[in-house]
């Protein structure tokens, strides 16, 4: 079952290893297909993860296929998909973003690129993984965002699609590794909601260079 969306599993799953968004068993990838996700199991190290390995369940959280179970924070990915329209999840444990996670309430919008995630971004309330309680504080977190820090433990990001969530997980840490390192060299300036509106109107409305005439 979902044999397709379990080799992407695995594809990225190595490519967030290989980049330092994961160590070893951290994190955790899904996709949804229907009513049914195929998700990374537990305790397995995601450069060595194939896709047989990976389970499939149901929007209920039954196992449907495989021998291993789910990973631990399966309810997280459950709550993002039955409260938005996203169809894949990716949860890592990336060096900056846990930085900016261990350190801060949210992070600001110093680059405009911060829009492409839906704004600034919310750091959830600590809950211990797995459980019921950080799985509410990030869908709250997430409202209206396509990523959120979870305090003192990692990011999360979501997508229409399994790529589309991993480019917004390497676009998040590249704005945390930004605002750590600025730091380090002084108070960074945070773009105003003015500014960021300009940048709203001219993506809306690009300018239109003339044609060249002879």
């Amino acid at each position: 079952m979902l044999a397709e969306q379990r080799r992407l599993l695995c594809d990225y799953g190595r490519r967030a290893a290989a980049t330092g968004l994961v160590v070893g068993a951290a994190g955790n990838l899904s996709v949804r297909v229907g009513d049914l996700i195929a998700v990374t199991p537990g305790g397995v190290p995601l450069d060595r993860l194939e896709p047989g390995a990976c389970p499939v369940i149901d929007i209920e959280g039954h196992l449907v296929e495989g021998e291993l179970q789910p990973s631990s924070e399966t309810p997280m990915h459950l709550a993002v998909y039955t409260t938005t329209g996203a169809r894949a999840v990716v949860h890592t444990h990336s060096v900056f973003g846990t930085v900016v996670a261990t350190t801060m309430t949210e992070l600001p919008p110093i680059h405009y690129n911060t829009l492409l995630l839906g704004g600034t971004v919310r750091v959830a309330e600590y809950a211990t993984y797995g459980t019921p309680e950080l799985a509410a504080n990030v869908r709250a977190a997430l409202e209206g965002r396509q990523a959120a820090l979870l305090a003192n433990h990692g990011g999360v990001t979501v997508g229409d699609d399994l790529d589309k969530a991993f480019e917004a997980t390497r676009l998040l840490e590249w704005l945390c590794e930004v605002y750590v390192r600025a730091r380090s060299v002084g108070e960074p300036r945070v773009l105003t909601e003015e500014q960021l509106a300009a940048v709203v109107e001219r993506a809306v409305n690009p300018p239109r260079f003339p044609t060249r005439t002879n």
